[in-house]
């Protein structure tokens, strides 16, 4: 596999801004793994006049694909790198479709730009929403190819046909390498999608196969550039003191011990925050300095006096209070079917359980980065890990007040993502600082940063109810929830949760349930929400899938059989026809329907693969559950042991996802694992609480993950061959993660844990009190 490593003044023309990366494996130096390049020869706008509103956005080859005379295939991805395997899959569509050969490939990041589209690499959307378009793309140039290659010799275009990067024209014999085809391809008339045949899938070589990671192999050899990283010619250093809560503000500040900090350069006063706070800055005062550690300890040494702002004197312990009360009053209509409380009042008897999600943080192992550079003619460039390039391209012009085509993003990988980094205000700190000072400046968050001062995921409180008939038949089902919404982060004073949030898991509930209810309660953030990875499905998931568990207990039943009984015989189903505003995740209904027969199958596929039913040994219990988001389906079992002192191990989980059609099999097994692992983790330890509004987690002793000792010791996927559409995959394996875990250890133990996280960061085993 050859991937680009080399930049050139002709392929960069800032060059001079990227130095070599950490000199590793026996000191050898290696550059970045080709982020910062770009294309180097296209076919211009030939075959872009009508292809520029395909299903999905502008299938242009020219924005993706670039040809070399020696034979090198260029394709540009617009979306992040970040663990998902982004850069192979779009390369395995484009290059499907093109018949290039899959050896001649080398992969560039592209900038943030308006012209691809959209960029915002979170809700699981990268394949879905690109597949045609880059299926498009790749046979619209190979198309171009093959009419070139037969014009050349005189011979009809379905005589020859593309293959492993050449033209071939099988009765004669005669071949064209593409590079060599791509000027005189040029200047052919432009194509309309009309004209262009997509192959069969019959015939599909890489898609749907597991090809290997384009970038694994460079991570381990050391190579690639994340956003921590990047080192620019006469760069210093910066982190900043922001204010402790939301929305405070610095009163005063004595910089005199920090300026005599060893390598502390100066300081530098930001810009105070205000509401709404979106992507802007906290605000706060940065400490610049010749290296990191120096700006760290200069930071440390500030003395500084801090207004707390509206949210002092918020405390979560009386907040998750507030939450639970709310829950359990009625609350707004989002959705109804029947009349759920005529149907409890002549139930023979009534199930209910209340379920609590505290805050949550996405914590990716790099925290956020980025790095600036203003220009003489009043622009700047910025480099970093970043989900949202154009967010981040949005956000700096307005912090800045220059105009949007003045800012450059250059996207590196990231050391993980899970929506923090779609948040750019880090990018627009860099930005401000290094105007200021005059100098290229990288500012760099640090764990604690990373864990007071970003974007959390927010807390819930759940009340759910169940009406039972004499027939031991569910006959009314009630879901109302309660959290601050992400919309307080852009319009000061939302307290109601939006659409796209209840959709997420709670007005898309798939039950057959003749009534059916969904309500909502207000509740006002106090923190900076945002949103993590599968968002409010992980609340809403864990309170429906642990309450069927639930009502199976009631009623006798195993948790299997129930939850295939509420879900019903294969039908689809829109949340519109009964009062939901439903969007389903932006794509459209008739493509993508709520399809409990797909549903049922993963339940019932991983129900065989886990062996339900058999019998454990002492201490053993098996958890279920399964849930539609993303337009994918996922159903997990896990196993849980729990020792006599209250030891929790995981000796296997089982994972079954029907995504539609799969690009990559292999990755998409592992995208479950990993969003699988993600909420297990967050289910066990996860929990970001205040006092005064202030973040009391600092760093992992605080808030702690999963070890790799206490992960899963076995794990099983299976991916369900579908020619349905793509779906998502990074996000579905996350919800289900934590009522299986939970209904598990309800199946162990016999104690049901309706509140999370199960342990919490200074506790290892059951029972055992929180320190």
């Amino acid at each position: 596999m050859r991937i680009d490593e080399h930049l050139s003044s002709e392929s960069h023309p800032a060059k001079s801004f990227i130095l070599r990366r950490r000199e590793l494996l026996g000191g050898a130096a290696v550059l970045g793994a080709g982020v910062f390049l770009r294309p180097a020869r296209s076919l211009g706008d030939a075959t872009a006049a009508g292809l520029k509103n395909v299903r999905g956005g502008d299938a242009s080859p020219d924005l993706f694909i670039s040809l070399l005379p020696e034979g090198a295939v260029e394709i540009t991805c617009h979306r992040s790198e970040m663990g998902q395997q982004t850069w192979t899959a779009m390369a395995q569509i484009i290059v499907e479709e093109l018949e290039a050969d899959w050896d001649d490939v080398r992969i560039t990041q592209a900038l943030g730009h308006p012209k691809y589209g959209d960029q915002n690499t979170d809700g699981s959307r990268s394949v879905r929403r690109n597949f045609h378009r880059l299926r498009v793309a790749g046979a619209a140039l190979r198309t171009q190819l093959e009419r070139t290659a037969a014009a050349a010799w005189s011979v009809p275009v379905g005589s020859v046909r593309a293959e492993a990067g050449y033209v071939v024209h099988p009765s004669s014999g005669r071949r064209r390498a593409f590079g060599s085809l791509a000027a005189a391809a040029a200047e052919l008339p432009p194509l309309d999608e009309k004209d262009i045949v997509l192959k069969d899938r019959s015939a599909w070589r890489l898609i749907g196969h597991p090809i290997p990671s384009l970038t694994v192999p460079k991570i381990v050899r050391g190579e690639g550039t994340f956003g921590i990283d990047v080192q620019l010619p006469g760069m210093v250093h910066a982190v900043v003191a922001r204010p402790p809560q939301a929305l405070g503000r610095l009163e005063s500040v004595d910089v005199t011990k920090t300026l005599e900090v060893k390598g502390v350069l100066t300081t530098v006063t930001l810009p105070e925050a205000s509401a709404p706070l979106a992507f802007k800055p906290l605000g706060g005062v940065a400490v610049v300095a010749k290296d990191t550690w120096s700006a760290i300890r200069g930071r440390d040494a500030l003395r500084v006096k801090w207004d707390p702002g509206p949210h002092r004197g918020h405390d979560s312990g009386p907040f998750e209070e507030q939450l639970a009360s709310t829950a359990r009053k009625p609350g707004k209509v989002r959705r109804n079917r029947g009349d759920f409380y005529r149907a409890l009042r002549s139930a023979k008897r009534g199930v209910t359980a209340d379920y609590y999600v505290p805050h949550l943080a996405q914590a990716p192992m790099e925290p956020p980065a980025a790095a600036a550079a203003w220009r003489d003619d009043g622009s700047v460039e910025c480099w970093g890990a970043v989900q949202a390039p154009q967010s981040a391209r949005r956000t700096v012009a307005q912090v800045c007040g220059v105009p949007e085509d003045k800012v450059t993003i250059h996207v590196t990988w990231l050391g993980g993502g899970f929506g923090r980094k779609s948040k750019p205000d880090f990018f627009a700190e860099a930005a401000l600082v290094a105007r200021a000072v005059a100098k290229p400046v990288k500012l760099t968050w640090t764990r604690e940063d990373d864990l007071q001062h970003g974007y959390v995921h927010t807390v819930s409180a759940q009340h759910m109810e169940a009406a039972i008939d004499e027939d031991d038949a569910v006959t009314g089902w009630l879901h109302r929830s309660v959290f601050p919404p992400i919309g307080s982060t852009f319009s000061p004073g939302a307290d109601e949760p939006s659409w796209g949030e209840l959709r997420l898991g709670c007005t898309d509930t798939p039950f057959v349930v003749p009534n059916l209810r969904v309500e909502s309660g207000p509740a006002k953030a106090h923190l900076r929400i945002g949103w993590l990875r599968s968002v409010a499905n992980i609340y809403h998931a864990f309170a429906a899938q642990s309450f069927v568990a639930e009502v199976a207990h009631a009623l006798g039943k195993d948790p299997k059989d129930v939850l295939l009984e509420l879900i019903g015989p294969p039908r689809t189903f829109d949340p519109n026809t009964e009062g939901a505003q439903y969007d389903n995740y932006g794509d459209p209904m008739d493509e993508y329907p709520i399809d409990t027969g797909r549903l049922a199958q993963v339940v019932r596929t991983v129900a065989e693969m886990s062996g339900w039913g058999r019998k454990l040994p002492s201490g053993h219990g098996l958890g279920i559950a399964a849930h539609r988001s993303f337009l994918s389906y996922v159903a997990t079992v896990v196993e849980v042991a729990v020792d006599a002192e209250g030891r929790i191990t995981l000796p296997k989980v089982w994972s079954a996802i029907d995504a539609g059609t799969v690009v990559n099999t292999n990755h998409t097994a592992s995208q479950v694992e990993g969003g699988t692992l993600y909420g297990l983790s967050n289910a066990l330890y996860g929990e970001i609480t205040a006092r005064d509004g202030v973040v009391e987690q600092a760093n992992y002793p605080d808030w702690r993950i999963m070890r790799m000792r206490e992960a899963p010791k076995d794990f099983e996927v299976h991916v369900v061959a579908s020619s349905a559409p793509p779906g998502g995959v990074g996000e579905p394996p996350t919800p289900p993660a934590a009522p299986a875990l939970t209904n598990a250890l309800f199946s162990a133990t016999g104690v049901r844990f309706r509140r999370l996280p199960i342990l919490g960061a200074q506790r290892d085993r059951l029972g055992e009190p929180s320190a």
